[in-house]
Order: C-alpha cells, then sequence, then structure tokens
C-alpha cells in the first residue's frame, strides 16, 4: 500500500510537470497539492498498529518480559555489583 501511494505521488508530479503545465499550469499546480498530501498519509499507513503487533512500549504480560521493562523504567532496580 505504502509502495502504490508514493508511487502515485511521483507520478502525479512527473504528469503535472512534463504534460499537464502545457494546458494548464493551475491544474498542474493543483495536481502538485494533492501528491503533497500522500506522503505523510502513507507514512501514517505504513506505520498503523496491526491488532497482533506488539510495540515496544506495550508489555505482554509476560514475567520475564515485565521484569526487564520494570528494570528499565527504574522500578526494582538490582543493585550493581561493586568491586
Amino acid at each position: 500500500m505504502y509502495f502504490a501511494m508514493m508511487g502515485t505521488c511521483i507520478a502525479l508530479f512527473v504528469l503535472a510537470w512534463a504534460v499537464v503545465r502545457i494546458w494548464s499550469v493551475p491544474a498542474a499546480v493543483g495536481m502538485c497539492l494533492v501528491a503533497m498530501i500522500i506522503p505523510p498519509v502513507a507514512a501514517m499507513v505504513a506505520n498503523r498498529r496491526g491488532p497482533d503487533d506488539r510495540w515496544w512500549d506495550d508489555p505482554s504480560g509476560d514475567p520475564e518480559s515485565d521484569e526487564w521493562w520494570d528494570e528499565l523504567d527504574g522500578k526494582n532496580r538490582r543493585p550493581r555489583d561493586r568491586p
């Protein structure tokens, strides 16, 4: 989906200034404005969270994983071994 959206974006820019500007500059500018909106939308689509995705800040409930996250958060810090 991301590559299709970005391909459409590039195609709009190329067609706007290679072909459409010959007949209508305002239409070419309009095409570029539409193309300008596509990359942020494509990034949001590509980075959306799926139903089974585990993100870095979403502990699974696994005791081993929870212990690791608690250590990162500063909770239940283990004493360091000092020489």
